[in-house]
């Protein structure tokens, strides 16, 4: 499976230009097999560090290797996987706090589905995005 189309890459790139910007996410990894899903708002200009939200046992806003992320080998022959169907619909930061208060991203999409479909969606807070790179 290709990680990246071609259109979200020049998104996730557009984005990166604009760091300042509490951005929706583009792209969706996950490990099929297991822990690990990556939600990614932006990407460098050198088309390998991506920034947004990852959880790998616990949801953090940072930085990560694309390269690293594609290169992953998991059993069966498997590698990480795109979520196809994925929309992120909310900016990174209220990802952050569901999936904060939630346990995980997987948890704070469901949440953030269900309230989506509620209308309440506009009841949550942004979180504070202070530890955003440089």
């Amino acid at each position: 499976m290709i990680l990246l189309t071609r259109t979200q890459r020049a998104q996730l790139l557009a984005n990166g230009r604009q760091s300042d910007v509490d951005h929706i996410p583009v792209v969706k990894f996950y490990n099929p097999l297991g822990t690990g899903v990556w939600l990614a708002t932006e990407l460098d200009e050198d088309g390998d560090i991506m920034f947004g939200l990852a959880d790998i046992g616990y949801p953090e806003l940072g930085s990560w290797c694309f390269g690293e992320l594609e290169a992953i080998r998991l059993p069966l022959g498997m590698g990480i996987e795109r979520d196809v169907l994925f929309t992120g619909l909310f900016p990174i930061s209220i990802w952050a706090e569901a999936a904060r208060m939630a346990g995980s991203i997987r948890a704070a999409e469901q949440i953030l589905s269900a309230r989506f479909r509620s209308g309440a969606a506009r009841q949550l807070d942004p979180a504070d995005t202070e530890n955003r790179k440089a």
